[in-house]
């Protein structure tokens, strides 16, 4: 697993461009990543490519956070797409991830997009229907939500709050037509099991993990 950091440059046409669409970010990011041996397999999932942005607005920085099964090659973004005199950052993070041991606490960063979903009942013709993912509203309601996938992946909130800085913010995709919730959750988590936990920093947690969301990122406590 590798871990990059990139300082985008606001004055660069085509950084600007990736903010405002999250589909153009998504297909920037995965041109640093070869093409699937398999066309009909997801390139994304595939190479485990999860990513985040991030809003320094004090230091007025933007930086966008990406984790790969593979090293990417990052040689082909646009001309001045990355800050003047600051190239990516890329470290492997495989190992780190490999020794986390239950009980060990960490704290805890992830942009997500904690969603329910409604309108599944059956049909008339009995097949039941796959429904559609409405926001989470309320901090209180979204933390529930992250509790709860906490469980399923193998590790325990200890405290989360909802960051003050760029909390909740929208992200829209002009190609989809869709706009999707965006949540900055962080505080300290502990490990339960931790087999499971190690696939949720590989996998990500919830949906949207295209456009921006679900990359658990950790640090000691």
């Amino acid at each position: 697993m590798f871990l990059s950091l990139l300082r985008l440059n606001p004055a660069s046409g085509a950084a600007q461009r990736d903010l405002r669409d999250a589909t153009e970010l998504h297909r920037t990011v995965m041109r640093a990543f070869p093409a699937v041996p398999d066309p009909a397999v997801e390139a994304r999932a595939y190479f485990g490519v999860l990513h985040r942005l991030e809003f320094d607005r004090p230091g007025g920085r933007v930086l966008l956070y990406v984790q790969s099964r593979v090293a990417p090659d990052w040689s082909g973004l646009p001309s001045g797409y990355v800050f003047p005199g600051e190239e990516p950052k890329v470290k492997p993070v495989g190992e780190a991830y490999a020794g986390l041991r239950a009980g060990r606490v960490l704290r805890f960063r992830v942009r997500a997009n904690p969603t329910r979903k409604i309108d599944t009942k059956s049909g008339p013709d009995g097949e039941k229907r796959n429904g559609r993912r409405v926001p989470m509203r309320g901090p209180e309601e979204q933390i529930r939500w992250l509790a709860r996938k906490a469980e399923e992946h193998g590790f325990e909130l200890l405290q989360a709050s909802v960051a003050a800085s760029g909390s909740v913010e929208r992200v829209h995709s002009h190609r989809t037509g869709r706009t999707f919730q965006g949540v900055l959750f962080e505080g300290r988590l502990a490990v339960r099991d931790p087999e499971r936990f190690q696939q949720s920093l590989i996998g990500g947690i919830g949906p949207g993990k295209a456009f921006g969301f679900g990359m658990l990122s950790i640090a000691p406590s």
